[in-house]
Order: structure tokens, then C-alpha cells, then sequence
């Protein structure tokens, strides 16, 4: 007999659960195109983690004090759709009719920016545990910095669904190596443990102890034989949340398409929809009406609940913040502009501007900017994988994290780049942690470069700092000298790429970046560099993203542009040539995407159409130079790997030198 409103053949509790696994199997078949397994086995966890431990409020998303969820089982997106739906988010059940088609807020993996409710974006897999350790590092950081005696406005939890394949994701072992080191005890993943992956039984490629892993993390692990039984995992919960001083791993024993009489169990449930007639048989066995997204009117009166719950969870923390406002007025004041993401007046205020009198690397210019804006943002918090000293990315005065300490400004992440921009992203994500940043030298953007794309596609805005950023690295040699990584950055939508030429610049550059509202990399000389001459148009060329650094007078024979530690070269050649009366002008282009943002009239300014002749140069792969030289000019780079020698002879014997620019220039003037 089928399931109606008026005579449930289930408990109210299991008719929810089932809601949700009908949900993701019509919506993964209507769009013939999806993964429903994850959802129909991991159903009742989730039920339960919502429904029964999760504060948060659908009628406000953004709640400054509310648990946060991740999914880093992206690809079971529907349970999260159907989650978001059935509990009063503003995800409508056209929506997830809608489920992975154009125009769209039901993407095929969650998207932070898209979608009401969903905190990050998640689907590569082990990047969401990353974001989650960085979603508790946020919830410490901003509890020990705003938190007083009985005035405890920042108190929440971070609840993780994973699958076998996050836990193979090298990105899980270095994030979670790190939540157990640092103790994050308010952070609570449910490892959907269904042994099974794509391509079949987990045990063809992962056959370890989880739990004995975690363990060895400093995490507190527990066990659960059986997914369906709410029993257990709703009692697990509520001993993980009293863990005391350590992160909880809790591995949760689910069936994957479970309900799929053919495919349960099986890989065949994993990734794709189950067809027209198991679709008719999940139906039978659950007892459910033949009609598509049905949806039982006591399933969604009970689950939306948690809109009125969510309405007093939030009422009640306004309460308490009203009393700490009262208290603490200036720290209530700060707190709700560090949560609008407002940087505070004056931030900016003591930025150097430096003197020609003698070279300084951008990275040591980097160093004394980020202190310099830092000091008036206290929750603006950063670090390196391991390199502090070498990216002078340290916070003078301020505390490291380390063992049980996650209270510091300063993130030591140990060599863990890709855990480190996870990480990152979710600081980013949380709220209320301004800008924060990672630092690695450039070459190691390779190790990160899955986070820092998923930087730029869920508009975090992380700073990452990028030095020793070309052949100028020296006798270190072709492995760790950057050829092609400018450019392969470059290549990432929607991350903002600085390459500044000088300490002026590189003060600019972090100016900018500090405004925008997506993900930056700013990448900085190991070498030290001339101080170009002063120009007042240095910090608004910079946020242009191009600008004229010097000029002649008239239409120019032949432009000359660079970036970074070559346009000092480029300078070079500029005066060789006004001095041989060539009329010529010097380009300087830190940030290809902010130029490109600029007006054509602007543009053409920096860069006049009937300009043909024109030369760049910069120490990297010269692929994508051609959109700024044309099809007329000459590109000076290196696109071949470095090589281990004292820096100026490999720039020499590279051509990267004035002469070589100069040579090209009367090459392009001559054939006019």
C-alpha cells in the first residue's frame, strides 16, 4: 500500500529519510545524470546530523554563529539539495527538478557562491575536509580573540560528510594531520563508509585502518556497524560534540544506493542515475507513490521545523550579543564589520613607500607590507608551509599555532601547500577571518594548485603569496625555479595575478588585493631589485592592473612592458633607447586580469592599437604574451627549464638583459 499523507506506513522519522533518498533518485533520473548512491545510503546520518544537532538557520543562510556543513562528498550533491529544500532554505522543488541544468542553483557538486546554504564548494575530492579544518581553525581563532567570561558569541561546530575517496586524497591526510595537531575539538566529520568507489569495491586500492590513521592524527574515532540505525549515530554525535580536546572521525557503515534491489552496494550505484525501471523498483521497496518528487506532507511540515528552530537558535544568540554589545561595545563594533568582511579605516595607513637608494627583493618589501596592514586587522591571520623565513610572511610580535594552540596569527602548516590552501579556503569562507593568506615559494603552486582554483571558482578571499618566483632563484636550480607557473596561474578564471617590479609596486599589489572581493596570488623576487623612480601613478597603475611607467614625448616608435623583476630591464633598455633618440615607451603590467577588466579607452591608452612594434619581457614561459606584443612582436622569456648557476649568469645567458631588449627593439623599428 502505498505512502500517504493521511496514513504514513512509517515512522514520521523514517518517512523524512526516505523524502530524501526519493528526492536525489528522481532528480539524479530526470537529469539522467548524477550519483545517487551516496545520498539513498547516507540519508538517515544526514537526517539525523540536520535534524537533531545541527544549529543553523534556512531563513538566514549567512547566521554569523551557525554550524557549518560540508559535503565533501561533493558528488552526492543531492542529499545536500534535498537537505536544503526539505528544512526551508530558498532551494524551491523546481530547483531540484532543475537538478544539473542551465541556469541552475542545483549544480552537479555544491557551489559556495551559487546556491543558499551551501558553505563551500566542494566535489574534487579531500578538499572539502581541507575547507572544514579551516572552517574550525575560523571558529577557534574568532572564539579566543572576541570571547569573554559568559560572553561566548562565537561557538559553533563543523560537521563533515566524507567517502572513501576523500579519505585517498592526499589534501585529507595533510588537513587532518593538522585539525588533530592543533586539537580542533568542535570539528566532527561522518566518514560515509560504504567501501565501495567508482570503479568498484574500495578494497581494490584502500584496504587500511581509518581509524587507526586518525588515531595517529589525534583524533577521537568511534564506529558505527549500522547507517541506518539513527540510534547509534544520533548518540555518537552527542559524544563527539563532548570530545573535549580533539577532532571526531566517525565512521558510519552505509549500503551505497541502498533501496536499489540491483544496484545497492555496488559501484553501478555510484555515478550514474539508475534507469526508468530500478527507479520503479526503489519506489516498491520503499513503499513510495509512483509519482516523481513526491514529497508527503508530514515529512515536510516535520522538516521544516528547523525554520522555527533556526528562528530561536538565532534569537537566542541576537539576546546574547545584545548583552556583549553592551559590554563591550568596540569589540561588538568589530566583530560585525569582520563579519561584513569591512577592512577597518586606516588599515592601509602605515604602508611604506620606499626610496631609490637601494635594491630591496619584493619579498622583503611584501614582508614589511602584510606587517604593516596587519597590525590593524587583528583577525587577519596567515601562514607557510614551512618557510617563513624564506617568504617573510611572519607576523612580528604575534604567536605560532602549534600543538593544542590554535590561538595564533601565525599558521605554521608544516609542508603541507595543498592542505595549506584548503585550509585557507575555508578561513576564507568561515567569516569574520579577514584576507587570510598562505605562502609558499612559487614552484610548490604545483603542490596547491587544486585549493587555489577553488580559490578563484568559490571567490574566497585568500591571499596566496607566491616568492622566489623565477630563474632569479639561482643555484637552487631548474627544480625549484618557476618557468611556466606565472603563466599557469595566469590561466585560472577569476584569480587575480600580481607580479610587481619593485617594492613600490609590491606595496601597491597588496593594496589592491586587499579590496577585491575574489582570490589573489602575489608573487615576489627572491633578488633584490632597483626601486624604480618614484611616479604618483604606481599604486593607481597597479590597480589597473597596467599602467605607463615612463614615457616619451609623442606617439611612440616602439613599446616596451614587462613584469616583476624584469622590468628593471626593460628600464634599462627604455633609457638606452630615448638616449639614441628612439621614441619608446615602458609599459609596466603587474595584473593581466585587473587590466583586462579596464575599459577599451583605458587600455589603448597604456597600449595604442597603432603601436605594432612592441617587446616584452618577463623570466618565464613566453605562451600568452602574445595578447599584449601581437602578432608583430617579439616576446623575451624563458621557455625552456632554468639552470643552477649565481642568478645574473643565468639571466645572461638566458637573454634576459637590456641589450637583448634593446636589439629587439631597432629589429622591430627597422623593419617598419
Amino acid at each position: 500500500m502505498p505512502v500517504t499523507d493521511t496514513q504514513p506506513m512509517q515512522t514520521l522519522q523514517q518517512l523524512a529519510i526516505n523524502t530524501i533518498r526519493m528526492l536525489a533518485v528522481d532528480a539524479v533520473q530526470k537529469a539522467n545524470s548524477g550519483h545517487p548512491g551516496l545520498p539513498m545510503g547516507a540519508a538517515p546520518m544526514a537526517y539525523t546530523l540536520w535534524m537533531r544537532h545541527m544549529r543553523h538557520n534556512p531563513r538566514n543562510p549567512k547566521w554569523a554563529d551557525r554550524d557549518r556543513f560540508v559535503l565533501s562528498a561533493g558528488h552526492g550533491s543531492m542529499l545536500l539539495y534535498a537537505l536544503l529544500h526539505l528544512t526551508g532554505y530558498d532551494v524551491s522543488l523546481d530547483e531540484l527538478k532543475n537538478f544539473r541544468q542551465w541556469g541552475s542553483i542545483t549544480p552537479g557538486h555544491p557551489e559556495a557562491h551559487l546556491t543558499p546554504g551551501v558553505e563551500t564548494t566542494t566535489g574534487p575530492l579531500g578538499q572539502g575536509m581541507a575547507n572544514a579544518v579551516g572552517f574550525a581553525l575560523a571558529e577557534a581563532y574568532l572564539a579566543s580573540y572576541f570571547n569573554r567570561p559568559d560572553h561566548e558569541i562565537v561557538d559553533h561546530h563543523t560537521y563533515v560528510i566524507c567517502g572513501d575517496g576523500d579519505m585517498m586524497e592526499g589534501i585529507s591526510s595533510e588537513a587532518c594531520s593538522l585539525a588533530g595537531h592543533w586539537g580542533l575539538n568542535k570539528l566532527i566529520v561522518l566518514y560515509d563508509d560504504n567501501q565501495t568507489t567508482l570503479d568498484g569495491p574500495a578494497d581494490m586500492t584502500f584496504s587500511e585502518d581509518v581509524l587507526e590513521r586518525f588515531r595517529a592524527y589525534g583524533w577521537r574515532t568511534m564506529q558505527i556497524e549500522d547507517g541506518n540505525n539513527t540510534h547509534d549515530v544520533h548518540n555518537a554525535l552527542l559524544a563527539a560534540k563532548s570530545a573535549g580536546d580533539k577532532p571526531t572521525l566517525i565512521a558510519v557503515r552505509t549500503i551505497i544506493g541502498y533501496g536499489s534491489p540491483t544496484y545497492q552496494g555496488t559501484s553501478e550505484a555510484h555515478g550514474k542515475a539508475l534507469g526508468v525501471e530500478e527507479v520503479k523498483k526503489v519506489r516498491e521497496f520503499f513503499e513510495w507513490p509512483d509519482e516523481e518528487f513526491y514529497i508527503p506532507g508530514a515529512a515536510l511540515e516535520h522538516m521544516r521545523e528547523a525554520v522555527e528552530k533556526g528562528a530561536q537558535y538565532e534569537e537566542s544568540w541576537n539576546e546574547k550579543f545584545a548583552a556583549y554589545k553592551t559590554a563591550f561595545p568596540e569589540l561588538a563594533a568589530e566583530f560585525e564589520a569582520a563579519q561584513r568582511g569591512e577592512l577597518p579605516n586606516g588599515w592601509d595607513a602605515d604602508i611604506p613607500v620606499f626610496g631609490t637608494e637601494k635594491k630591496i627583493a619584493t619579498r622583503d618589501a611584501s614582508g614589511q607590507v602584510l606587517n604593516a596592514i596587519a597590525k590593524h586587522i587583528p583577525t587577519m591571520i596567515g601562514g607557510d608551509a614551512d618557510l617563513a623565513g624564506s617568504t617573510k610572511t611572519l607576523l612580528k610580535g604575534q604567536e605560532n599555532t602549534g600543538k593544542d594552540k590554535t590561538a595564533a596569527r601565525n599558521i605554521r602548516f608544516g609542508v603541507r601547500e595543498h592542505g595549506m590552501g584548503g585550509i585557507a579556503n575555508g578561513l576564507g569562507l568561515h567569516g569574520g577571518i579577514i584576507k587570510p593568506y598562505t605562502a609558499t615559494f612559487l614552484t610548490f603552486s604545483d603542490y596547491m594548485r587544486g585549493a587555489v582554483r577553488l580559490s578563484a571558482l568559490s571567490a574566497a578571499p585568500v591571499i596566496h603569496v607566491y616568492t622566489h618566483d623565477s630563474i632569479g632563484l639561482g643555484e637552487d636550480g631548474p627544480t625549484h625555479q618557476s618557468v611556466e607557473h606565472v603563466m599557469a596561474l595566469r590561466l585560472i578564471p577569476d584569480l587575480y595575478v600580481f607580479r610587481p617590479a619593485d617594492a613600490n609596486e609590491t606595496a601597491a599589489a597588496w593594496r589592491t588585493a586587499m579590496t577585491l572581493d575574489k582570490a589573489a596570488a602575489l608573487i615576489f623576487s627572491r633578488q633584490n631589485l632597483p626601486v624604480l623612480p618614484a611616479s604618483d601613478q604606481i599604486s593607481e597603475g597597479v590597480a589597473h592592473g597596467g599602467y605607463v611607467l615612463a614615457d616619451c614625448e609623442g606617439t611612440p616608435q616602439v613599446i616596451l612592458m614587462g613584469t616583476g623583476s624584469e622590468v628593471h630591464i626593460a628600464h634599462e633598455a627604455y633609457k638606452t633607447l630615448m638616449n639614441e633618440a628612439v621614441k619608446v615607451r615602458l609599459v609596466s603590467l603587474p595584473c593581466w586580469e585587473l587590466f583586462e577588466t579596464q575599459d577599451k579607452n583605458y587600455r589603448d591608452s597604456v597600449l595604442p592599437p597603432r603601436v605594432s612594434a612592441r617587446v616584452s619581457i618577463e623570466a618565464g614561459r613566453t605562451l600568452g604574451w602574445q595578447r599584449y606584443v601581437g602578432s608583430e612582436g617579439i616576446a623575451i622569456g624563458v621557455d625552456r627549464f632554468g639552470a643552477s648557476a649565481p642568478y645574473e649568469r643565468i639571466y645572461k645567458e638566458y637573454g634576459l638583459t637590456p641589450e637583448k631588449v634593446v636589439e629587439a627593439a631597432r629589429s622591430l623599428i627597422a623593419g617598419k
